[in-house]
């Protein structure tokens, strides 16, 4: 039975949460702290498998907080706030710094009862998914031989995959580029559904480039950036090379996939590209980054040194999926010397 620490200020939310843990019977409290310097120490003491982690703390706030404990103590971090939305900014800081996903607190009803609770256990049992199967010992996954390789055009797609601290290292890809840059962008981040709009309109509002959700039968355009929408549904590419949603493989831990996109990708793009596999907790992105290189894409893992966690680009290096592992702050200036390279 995995174990849960709440974070959080306010009485009320603590204790919320806590009967929320406790009454669900699939979880143990591991420890429960008021502040986020409180919860800082705790977590070097007794690291827990989750962390409830609210946002808005007076002296160190739930930001701060989280990087500090991925710091010393790396685990899975959930960021708890009164509205995801309102404070977007914020949350998007936390997950730059490792936080894994965020929801909105669950409070108690006229009634009694707990609004938002099944929403928290779902996103809970979702990530404990994550946290099992990153534990077990597996084989590397292999994706099956690609299809003969067919000349590339000149258009360039930039597919980035990421999940824990991979908003902070997409931002920080994406601001290198100005506005007309001349390549497609699509960006395939571990995130909620309710929550990838935000996302999606939190990174326009940070880089140059134009940012919005893909939407079913989306071309990729030159000068844009297309973000996949979270839930149940993966982010693909068709035969047309249109974009698209389907719900197979349906037991997968990682919504939306980033193998599963970089697969289809390899099986359909016909134009040049490169693969890129940013920081984030689990296996996802290893092999759909060598189905990309053995269909003649360049590919890109992040280094382990500015990796926050360095689990799905580990992956992609164990596989010999990259023809490049690099720190962060190389890998725009990579994707310019790949397009130029084609180019001349």
């Amino acid at each position: 039975m995995l174990r849960i620490a709440i974070v959080n200020d306010m009485p009320l939310a603590r204790q919320v949460l806590q009967q929320l843990i406790l009454a669900s019977g699939r979880y143990r409290i591991a420890w429960v702290a008021e502040d986020g310097a409180q919860a800082v120490e705790l977590a070097e003491q007794d690291k827990p498998d989750i962390i409830l982690m609210d946002l808005i703390m007076p002296e160190l706030d739930g930001v701060e907080a989280t990087r500090r404990i991925m710091q010393r103590a790396a685990c899975a971090i959930v960021i708890v706030t009164s509205s995801v939305n309102t404070n977007a900014a914020r949350v998007f800081e936390a997950m730059g710094a490792g936080a894994l996903d965020a929801i909105n607190t669950p409070v108690l009803g006229l009634s009694g009862e707990q609004e938002g609770r099944e929403q928290l256990l779902y996103k809970l049992d979702t990530i404990a998914r994550l946290v099992e199967a990153t534990r077990r010992v597996q084989p590397l996954d292999r994706p099956q031989p690609p299809p003969p390789a067919v000349p590339h055009r000149g258009e360039y797609l930039v597919a980035i995959g990421a999940s824990t601290g991979g908003p902070a290292a997409i931002r920080t890809i994406l601001s290198a580029f100005p506005d007309g840059f001349p390549a497609a962008f699509v960006i395939i981040q571990h995130v909620d559904e309710q929550f990838a709009p935000s996302f999606a309109r939190w990174l326009d509002e940070e880089v140059a480039l134009p940012v919005r959700l893909a939407r079913q039968g989306d071309p990729v355009r030159v000068g844009q950036v297309l973000v996949a929408g979270g839930g149940e549904a993966h982010l693909v590419m068709d035969e047309r090379q249109r974009l698209g949603y389907a719900r197979e493989p349906e037991n997968y831990p990682y919504r939306p996939s980033v193998n599963v996109f970089f697969e289809s990708m390899a099986q359909f793009w016909t134009h040049h590209a490169v693969g890129i596999l940013l920081t984030g907790m689990g296996r996802d992105g290893g092999a759909g980054l060598l189905a990309l290189k053995q269909a003649g894409c360049h590919t890109i893992a992040q280094d382990r040194e500015t990796s926050a966690i360095y689990g799905m680009p580990k992956t992609a290096a164990d596989l010999q999926a990259t023809s490049e592992i690099l720190p962060l702050n190389q890998i725009a200036v990579a994707i310019e010397e790949a397009i130029s390279r084609n180019k001349g």
